[in-house]
């Protein structure tokens, strides 16, 4: 295959505004959004803001510690806390929902000012193409005003949260180009995050102090609360200047190009790369990211599906690297912008990350994992405040590791095998028993946990889920659900997993993760199909929203307590009575991976390629939801885990309409 090639041929090409759409770089710790200047000129035009975020960059309306989970009520099930609800102490409630948040670092933008003098607008505009070379990860954004052609290069930087920028075009040398940096206020404006999502401009609630450095070098200090940080603008012959309070000009002395460096630091930086550096280091890395990495081609294929399938597959590649691949979890829209008040769901690393080393990327899955051992502590708490040996992961958090008050998230349990899931992964690309001794407790506390939580059932001699959780199909009450055949069989895969890394290791299997893991209880069957949970007659007509969770249970697990037969039935009935405008994107490749490991490969093509609004890719690659969740990254990861295992071991229609080659991908589930 030659790769190149075919990833030039997915890398975005833009020729008009996308408000839905703007493309974005980083380097998985770091993300900068753009419209079709390459900068943040025009945020108005789009939609979804344009963001520039890290995982580092956090902040809490009036310091971190103004209110703690006991402050906020708890509800009793069966003598276990929950912090489900507000009751009489709302604002404590919403404050730790809303808080921790990620900061939005700053908007840097364009401007032109026009040849009678006014700044120029929008409509000014003219776009002349925007060109995102994935090969080398440098963006080219072209465009004009009153006939003056600009040119704008925009590459991040792959190990430092730095963006470089090249700016040439002849108004440079009549000092009608300058370049801006705003900083918008960091307080959520509301207790939902929808409604916080767009960046609010004002005077109130932060400082922005600057300094001159050297002829080179200016520092902009940020403080927020008791959060702080730093930006370093590296550029040769500019003025800076203020604006307004927070927002600061950068101009050009009579030049025809300008090259200029951004970072955004914790701290003070004391060097800086400049432009060159910076490009240098993007064209290594993104060409050894798709030369080293696995590869997939339908070229070939004469299914009318195929060449957008490859597209998806590609950007998605791009996407999950840059958004998905850092040192801690991502949240669901990445650096994008804060979903979910920009905090991580932990039942949705699976999907982030997991195809990492089926693409042959495991380090890249490896960063995000020593962030379980950093939490370790809490998770051990949490659990012991619920009566529970082991280590419980929450399901909603931010940075530190704190469980989020929320009417669903404290509930959820499924969260809980993920760690032992990925670390299986890298271990069996690496093979290492170094690995197994550095995050065995994670994956026996994780066990430990797993296996206290089941409930014994003395008549049936038995081992259930429940009552008194929330399944992955969010829409059933906790002291309602009963056995969802997906955490089933994820408790006896990660029981068994956690076996295997105490065998490994030559350490004593504890006696209590096999009776659990060989009494589990069968998922319930009604009419043929697996129900939602063992109390839900109505999954296929009341209950027949949100996630078809069920399916999981065979699919992105082996199944070993599914029958295949009924699972076929399942999905037969899940293709023709769910209501998919209410799915997440992440569910039609489950629903395909649940077809495909059954030998169903034409149903699994049409799971993957369903045209329903929310498996939609929009141009830059981003799974869409809705007019409020534009990306939604556990969608792309879900598509690369099920094109990864179809391409490599379960296959694709044998029809005739399908070529399939494939390049260093391997099947793990």
């Amino acid at each position: 295959m030659n790769r190149k090639r075919i990833i030039d041929k997915h890398s975005p090409r833009i020729d008009k505004i996308y408000p839905e759409s703007p493309l974005s770089l980083g380097n998985g710790d770091f993300g900068f959004s753009v419209d079709f200047t390459g900068l943040q000129s025009f945020p108005e035009a789009y939609s979804a803001p344009l963001s520039t975020q890290s995982n580092w960059g956090w902040h809490s309306e009036g310091g971190k510690d103004s209110y703690n989970l006991s402050d906020t009520p708890m509800q009793d099930y069966d003598g276990v806390p929950y912090p489900l609800f507000p009751d009489d102490k709302e604002d404590a409630y919403h404050w730790l929902r809303k808080n921790p948040h990620r900061v939005q670092l700053g908007q840097l933008g364009l401007y032109i000012m026009k040849e009678n003098g006014e700044k120029a607008r929008l409509e000014d505009y003219t776009l002349l193409g925007q060109h995102h070379d994935l090969w080398t990860g440098i963006l080219t954004s072209k465009f004009s005003v009153e006939n003056n052609e600009i040119t704008v290069k925009t590459i991040s930087d792959p190990d430092e949260d730095t963006i470089a920028i090249h700016i040439k075009s002849e108004l440079l040398k009549n000092e009608r180009i300058g370049v801006f940096l705003r900083f918008p206020n960091p307080n959520m404006v509301d207790r939902t995050w929808e409604k916080s999502t767009k960046l609010v401009f004002n005077e109130d609630g932060h400082e922005t102090n600057w300094k001159k450095i050297s002829e080179k070098q200016f520092e902009i200090t940020r403080k927020i609360d008791d959060s702080n940080y730093v930006v370093s603008i590296h550029a040769n012959n500019v003025q800076l200047n203020e604006k307004s309070k927070h927002e600061l000009i950068l101009s050009p002395q009579e030049m025809d190009e300008l090259s200029m460096t951004v970072s955004f630091t914790p701290e003070a930086k004391q060097e800086q790369k400049n432009v060159e550096d910076v490009i240098e280091a993007s064209e290594k890395y993104w060409s050894t990211f798709w030369q080293e990495g696995g590869f997939v081609s339908f070229e070939g294929s004469t299914d009318p599906r195929a060449e957008e399938l490859e597209r998806r597959v590609i950007l998605s590649q791009y996407l999950t690297a840059i958004h998905s691949g850092g040192s801690v979890p991502p949240q669901e829209t990445g650096f994008m912008y804060n979903s979910w008040f920009g905090k991580f769901h932990l039942e949705m690393h699976w999907w982030h990350g997991a195809h990492f080393p089926m693409w042959n990327r495991t380090s890249i899955l490896e960063k995000s994992l020593p962030w379980y051992k950093d939490i370790f502590p809490k998770a051990k708490e949490l659990a012991q405040s619920q009566g529970y040996e082991g280590v419980r992961w929450p399901k909603m958090t931010a940075l530190e590791g704190d469980q989020t008050p929320s009417p669903i998230a404290p509930g959820l349990i499924w969260q809980q095998p993920h760690p032992i899931a990925l670390l299986e992964y890298c271990y069996q690309m690496k093979l290492d028993k170094q690995f197994l001794e550095t995050y065995k407790e994670i994956v026996f506390e994780t066990a430990h946990f797993m296996a206290d939580f089941a409930r014994y059932d003395e008549e049936k001699d038995v081992y259930h889920l429940g009552p008194n959780l929330i399944p992955s199909q969010e829409n059933h009450k906790m002291e309602e659900a009963v056995d969802p055949p997906y955490e089933l069989e994820y408790w006896y895969q990660g029981l068994m997993t956690a076996k295997e890394w105490a065998e490994r290791l030559g350490e004593e299997v504890p006696e209590k993760w096999l009776t659990v893991a060989n009494k589990l209880a069968k998922p319930v069957v009604e009419n043929g199909a697996y129900l939602a949970h063992a109390n839900c007659p109505q999954t296929y007509t009341e209950k027949n929203h949100d996630h078809p969770s069920m399916a999981a249970a065979l699919g992105m697990l082996p199944g070993k307590l599914i029958d295949k037969d009924t699972m076929l039935q399942t999905l037969h009935k899940i293709r023709d009575t769910w209501r998919w405008n209410t799915a997440w994107g992440w569910d039609f490749p489950m629903c395909a991976m649940s077809a495909a490991r059954l030998g169903e490969l034409e149903l699994a093509v049409d799971f993957l390629m369903m045209e329903e609004v929310k498996n939609t890719y929009l141009p830059n690659g981003h799974n869409y939801q809705h007019a409020a969740l534009t990306a939604y990254l556990p969608g792309n990861g879900g598509l690369l885990t099920a094109v990864a295992m179809m391409a490599s071991k379960w296959g694709f229609p044998k029809n005739g309409q399908w070529k399939v080659q494939v390049e260093n991908i391997h099947p793990l589930l």
